[in-house]
């Protein structure tokens, strides 16, 4: 049976419809934005998550520019807010503010490390 490919709203690559990353520009939410805490989608202008509650803007740590959660880069300074995962076994990205990691629910310690790491190297 045929599969259908959408596009990327990030790059308009075309990729199946149940992929959770695109291959491309390595979206992590390559259909629609989602909340990093709850991964319930969320659309930009909504003030909060309407499945976790989660204010849906802060600022960027960088450049404290303000921040739509749901992006994976600053649209002002252009750097990433991803941190990766402190689970060896996981290593997935998350946003900057996550406290645990939405795959495999670990702790990210390191968060503020890897951002200070980052203002260092650049």
């Amino acid at each position: 049976m045929a599969t259908y490919k959408q596009p990327c709203i990030r790059c308009g690559e075309l990729i199946e419809r149940d992929s959770r990353f695109c291959p491309k520009c390595a979206s992590r939410s390559p259909f629609g934005n989602l909340c990093p805490s709850c991964l319930k989608p969320i659309e930009r202008g909504n003030l909060a998550c309407s499945g976790c509650g989660r204010p849906l803007t802060t600022a960027c740590p960088y450049c404290s520019a303000k921040l739509f959660v749901g992006d994976d880069k600053c649209s002002a300074c252009g750097k990433s807010v991803m941190i990766q995962c402190d689970n060896k076994l996981c290593g997935q990205y998350q946003f900057f503010e996550n406290a645990k990691c939405t795959s495999c629910g670990k702790p990210i310690k390191t968060a503020k490390k890897q951002i200070a790491k980052e203002k260092k190297n650049a």
